[in-house]
């Protein structure tokens, strides 16, 4: 770790954390799953949520791409994530459903406040978020896409969305 320049799990979690939940609503990869603790760790999300079918470590999958980032991004499962969106929305988070809809508006032009606290939701790699789930929301966010397909794998998604509130927030690093 030293040769590469990495900090200890300990120096990391006593730095300063993106004010982000990541809530991932029946993800059914654990290889998905483990690459958002990846990203999570690498723009320092506060916590991840894993609620329903998600898989939680120590499942195999997660473990293999997640390469110990379980142990420095803190995590909770939820059976329901209504219940996990419910709790979120009394500690004044401003809940973000990554999903396409009607009213989504796009990435580029949301511009997230440092004042402000965000549960960012992805949902299930066939069926989205579930619909049930939609009068909690905030808001939806949608990346922009040029091509012919009209969606991203979770973890891409995850990657691009926090990458751009990383850098819209500005958080020191």
């Amino acid at each position: 770790m030293e040769e590469l320049n990495r900090m200890s799990v300990d120096e990391y979690k006593n730095l300063l954390q993106l004010p982000v939940v990541v809530v991932m609503d029946n993800v059914r990869s654990g290889h998905n799953v483990g690459s958002v603790f990846r990203t999570g760790d690498a723009f320092r999300v506060a916590t991840l949520y894993l609620c329903g079918i998600t898989a939680t470590p120590p499942n195999r999958e997660v473990m293999k791409t997640a390469l110990g980032s379980s142990d420095s991004v803190p995590w909770r499962y939820f059976h329901e994530t209504h219940d996990a969106l419910e709790e979120l929305k009394q500690q004044g988070y401003e809940v973000c459903f990554i999903e396409q809809t009607t009213q989504s508006i796009s990435l580029n032009v949301f511009f997230p406040s440092k004042e402000k606290k965000y549960a960012l939701v992805f949902g299930n790699e066939v069926e989205g978020i579930q619909s049930n789930l939609f009068p909690l929301g905030d808001r939806a966010i949608e990346i922009p896409q040029f091509g012919t397909k009209h969606s991203f794998n979770i973890a891409v998604a995850a990657g691009i969305v926090l990458w751009d509130f990383w850098m819209k927030l500005k958080l020191a690093i």
